[in-house]
């Protein structure tokens, strides 16, 4: 289910697509808080339900499973079931702190802080993303919110629950996002720890460390596997079995079978992208998410990455840009997507150009999408996009360049994760796309050549639980084997300039952020300077002024100077070579702001 909206298909036994439809969500944006309604969506669920039912021509009475899918957003209800507020506001509509909510990048610091050993099954720490900092947030800033909830549950396990009244939460949503070790009940890891926190699943030591001791999970050792997954985990059961048209010749045997499987990573391309992979011993990656046991393919560890803005980043560039209007009525007059139209203006451009390959038309500019931090492999969610390459043009085509340039800083992100998945342990040799964005040739020809990799759906994964738990198959990887549909095989470009040009490019994309860390740390320097580091005396005022105060004033007071050395012509001489008299009447009146104006922010 994306951030905006519900969807249902329906699927026959054969895995035959027979109908889908969508209804729309609310949601609400303010900074770095984006919350959801869980009335709202139910409402949008049951909506898309009969619709899609209705266009399938599927009798209700004919539906044998019935599986959730969602994004791992918190949810919050008291003991009646009803919404509990998770917003500054109050409003008790919105009860759902969305996944890609980051108000708890403090809270995740500081639990990480802590080095508890729970952590390394986190990529070495827990993301703002993950239910424990939010959580955390909730208690240190709404305490009659926190004092009224009596279910704290991921999105697609109250989907579940709504449906059913079973409290039962999924193995995927509790091992991924909540710190559960799924693995605890395949066998007892001897581990130095004395807490033997793998013998029980959770680490209640760890809960009490970063200070939510008094959660009840109300989750026992063993918990039983629900219906209900992640969007990004249901998206890599939907694909992960999938072949190559009609005429693959790949062997079918199980240890074939599970060599391909480990070979493979999903890449579920929405408004983020998630990078799914799995193995069969498990292997702990810096920076990204896992090992989670047999929270995506049973029996299997998954490893998990992932880009918080991909196709939100998209959409953030071009509906900003000032040619998206006229871009937007161009489309509507060709009854085409914008996307469709901006993929059709770079290819023209090409040509006109007389461009071998398309991607060159980027040369000049490079783009680190990093607008929502970094998740993987940096796991930094204080990380800054980066566009490298403005000019004065606001044309249509400038639009397209810049557009581009995004899917490959994108494309070269997930290069990335895959180069440091590989270094680790994993053996990547192909990806699986699907979601909205693989339906983008352009999108998935760039991350083809960017990868090296072969590229070959969400809703898909949830109706696979739905026709186990209908029990139509033995179990879940003979349902995915049965449903994944057959994919079409986009190759790598075979023109070694393009390699080249990509390889160089890349290299530019790494170095933008270690020039981000390198500004980081001089601004903070800069900033950590002392007040008596002032190359003049402060001017004498009758009273206090606080440290906030006195900041402001010494950054004022420096922007006089360099006006007045940019007037006198001496900025490129001696600092204060103006005379005195002159600086101590400017001193007088910026202390004057600063006095009349206490209290009112953005002023000084």
């Amino acid at each position: 289910m994306p951030p905006g909206g519900g969807g249902a298909v329906f699927l026959g036994v054969d895995g035959k697509l027979l109908g889908s439809a969508s209804s729309p969500i609310q949601i609400w944006k303010e900074k770095d808080c984006i919350e959801q309604s869980s009335t709202d969506i139910w409402h949008a669920v049951c909506a898309a339900v009969k619709h899609a039912c209705s266009l399938a021509n599927v009798a209700p009475e004919n539906v044998v499973g019935l599986g959730f899918a969602a994004t791992c957003s918190l949810v919050a209800v008291d003991a009646d079931g009803s919404p509990v507020s998770v917003s500054w506001t109050g409003d008790a509509r919105r009860n759902i702190i969305v996944w890609m909510d980051h108000r708890a990048v403090d809270q995740a610091e500081r639990i990480n802080a802590r080095n508890s050993p729970v952590l390394q099954y986190c990529g070495g720490g827990v993301s703002p993303e993950m239910q424990a900092p939010k959580l955390l947030w909730v208690k240190e800033n709404l305490q009659e919110s926190w004092s009224m909830v009596c279910r704290w549950m991921d999105l697609s396990d109250w989907l579940a629950y709504r449906a059913t009244g079973d409290d039962t939460r999924s193995l995927c949503t509790t091992v991924c996002k909540w710190t559960y070790l799924g693995h605890a009940h395949m066998e007892q890891w001897k581990e130095s720890d004395s807490r033997d926190m793998e013998a029980c699943g959770w680490d209640e030591v760890f809960w009490e460390e970063i200070g939510l001791g008094d959660l009840e999970l109300g989750l026992r050792p063993g918990i039983p596997v629900g219906t209900s997954l992640i969007d990004a985990h249901a998206g890599g059961v939907g694909v992960m079995e999938s072949v190559p048209d009609a005429d693959s010749k790949a062997d079918t045997s199980d240890e074939s079978d599970e060599q391909a499987i480990c070979h493979r990573m999903v890449l579920v391309c929405g408004t983020s992208t998630c990078h799914m992979a799995v193995s069969k011993n498990k292997l702990f990656i810096p920076g990204v998410w896992g090992p989670f046991w047999s929270a995506m393919v049973p029996e299997f560890w998954l490893t998990e990455g992932g880009q918080s803005a991909t196709g939100a980043l998209l959409d953030y560039i071009v509906e900003n840009h000032v040619a998206a209007p006229l871009l937007a009525n161009h489309a509507a007059s060709q009854r085409i997507s914008i996307y469709e139209l901006l993929n059709k203006i770079l290819f023209s451009m090409a040509h006109e150009q007389n461009i071998s390959f398309i991607s060159s038309l980027t040369q000049d500019i490079h783009v680190l999408p990093d607008f929502h931090g970094n998740r993987s492999p940096l796991a930094d969610p204080k990380s800054k996009g980066i566009i490298c390459g403005f000019t004065l043009d606001t044309s249509e085509k400038h639009l397209a360049l810049l557009y581009l340039a995004t899917i490959q800083g994108i494309a070269y992100g997930t290069r990335h994760i895959v180069e440091h998945c590989n270094a680790h342990g994993h053996k990547i040799d192909t990806l699986l796309a699907c979601g909205g964005l693989a339906k983008n040739s352009l999108y998935i020809q760039e991350h083809a050549d960017i990868t090296g990799k072969e590229n070959e759906s969400v809703l898909l994964g949830a109706a696979v639980l739905g026709a186990v738990a209908a029990k139509k198959f033995p179990g879940v990887r003979d349902a995915m084997k049965a449903l994944n549909a057959a994919g079409k095989v986009v190759y790598p470009s075979s023109d070694p300039r393009v390699k080249k040009y990509h390889d160089a490019k890349y290299q530019i994309f790494r170095s933008l952020y270690e020039q981000q860390l390198s500004h980081r740390s001089a601004m903070a320097q800069a900033l950590q300077s002392p007040l008596t580091s002032c190359p003049f005396p402060l001017p004498r005022y009758k009273g206090n002024l606080s440290n906030y105060q006195q900041e402001r004033l010494v950054e004022s007071l420096e922007m006089v100077d360099y006006q007045q050395e940019v007037q006198t012509g001496s900025h490129h001489k001696t600092r204060h070579s103006c005379p005195p008299e002159t600086y101590s009447i400017t001193r007088h009146i910026f202390v004057f702001v600063a006095i009349t104006c206490t209290g009112r922010k953005g002023i000084i």
